[in-house]
């Protein structure tokens, strides 16, 4: 009479721990896929904010050069106006209250208005021992150019 295949008493329990493994694994990975795709979508609302202060900037500036004085040879960025179009485009976005910890940065030359905004990210899976936010930043600038 056959009994089936023999089974090792050291091997009694094996499948469990295998099963416990797996399970470790998946929410990990999940874990995982969860914090990226809240960096990757805090990284693209950056983008639009910074793309978005860094055109009113522009247009701003030139807007306001053309109307009050001409063009001349060429339009100029003034560097602390365009700071100004900034923080008034982010005021006027809320950003502050979407983003809370948001700091921006504006560079601004004579030909293009370079703006850089950074928020801290809260993490919905924090990794155990994680006391720190990581920081998300954007970059976006424009350009004034005149042509005939």
């Amino acid at each position: 009479m056959s009994r089936g295949p023999s089974v090792d008493r050291a091997e009694h329990g094996q499948t469990s721990l295998l099963i416990i493994g797996l399970a470790i694994v998946l929410v990990m990975m999940i874990a995982v896929v969860v914090d990226a795709s809240a960096a990757y979508l805090r990284r693209q609302g950056l983008d639009s904010l910074a793309d978005g202060a860094a055109l009113a900037a522009a247009d701003g500036l030139e807007g306001e050069q053309v109307y009050e004085g001409g063009l001349g040879k060429r339009a100029e960025i003034d560097p602390v106006v365009a700071g100004q179009y900034v923080a008034s485009y982010l005021r006027a976005t809320g950003a502050g209250l979407r983003y809370p910890g948001m700091t921006y940065d504006v560079e601004a030359t004579p030909e293009r208005v370079v703006v850089r905004i950074a928020a801290p990210l809260h993490l919905p899976i924090t990794p155990p021992g994680w006391e720190r936010r990581p920081t998300i930043a954007a970059t976006a600038a424009s350009y004034v150019e005149v042509s005939d």
